[in-house]
């Protein structure tokens, strides 16, 4: 198995590249810095340098994943912004810092990936339930929901355009002990990326197109 990782620094995706490795697939994943690079070659991972964020950084995803055809494709890169409450209009450089990173950053990437997905191959994006307009039922971090929602309409494109040849799902992770997440959450960070690469397994072509929790509970849009 060909498995990719997009934001592999820390947390979620570098987990998803532990667990991946340790499986035996052939991982390739991303980060920004030469330290995170450094630790993914650790793992035994293709480590490859690339920005979502940056124009430059980012059209150069499909010349150097050339060559590979991946059966996982996990696009993870996000960003927080500031914690707020209510309705606090954000500086415009967060604005652009947290949308160009979490809506842009998946649709600079995902129409290089057709050409490098095996038939029946699975994509997730990681979202998040904060993101849905049925659950919501607090306005904290309005800007990060704003993103979510935007970037679980840009997987609903994604599983129209890629129908019948790849099962794309959008994931809420849980509440995950992470630098994001803190200390105080639910989960461990394996435990979430262990539910999530299990229902990858499990999908069929029924869920394309889907939201889900990390357990595989639909989740409403």
């Amino acid at each position: 198995m060909q498995v990719l990782v997009i934001g592999a620094s820390r947390g979620i995706g570098l987990e998803f590249v532990r667990q991946y490795r340790q499986s035996g697939a052939q991982v390739v994943a991303t980060a920004r810095s030469e330290e995170a690079l450094a630790t993914l070659r650790g793992l035994g991972a293709t480590a490859l340098k690339l920005d979502v964020a940056d124009t430059a950084s980012a059209s150069g995803l499909a010349w150097q994943i050339d060559g590979h055809v991946f059966d996982r494709v996990i696009i993870n890169a996000g960003i927080h912004g500031t914690r707020t409450k209510g309705l606090q209009t954000p500086p415009q450089d967060e604005f652009d810092a947290v949308m160009r990173t979490n809506v842009l950053g998946p649709m600079r990437i995902l129409p290089q990936l057709s050409d490098y997905m095996a038939p029946g191959a699975r994509l997730a994006i990681l979202s998040s339930r904060m993101g849905s307009m049925a659950l919501r039922d607090s306005t904290a971090s309005w800007l990060y929901r704003a993103s979510k929602a935007g970037v679980n309409s840009v997987l609903r494109d994604a599983s129209l355009a890629l129908q019948g040849r790849v099962i794309c799902v959008a994931f809420h992770p849980g509440w995950v002990k992470t630098d994001m997440g803190g200390s105080g959450a639910d989960l461990t960070v394996d435990e979430s990326v262990a539910g999530m690469r299990g229902q990858l397994s499990q999908l069929t072509a029924a869920d394309n197109g889907a939201f889900l929790n990390y357990d595989g509970q639909p989740l409403a849009w």
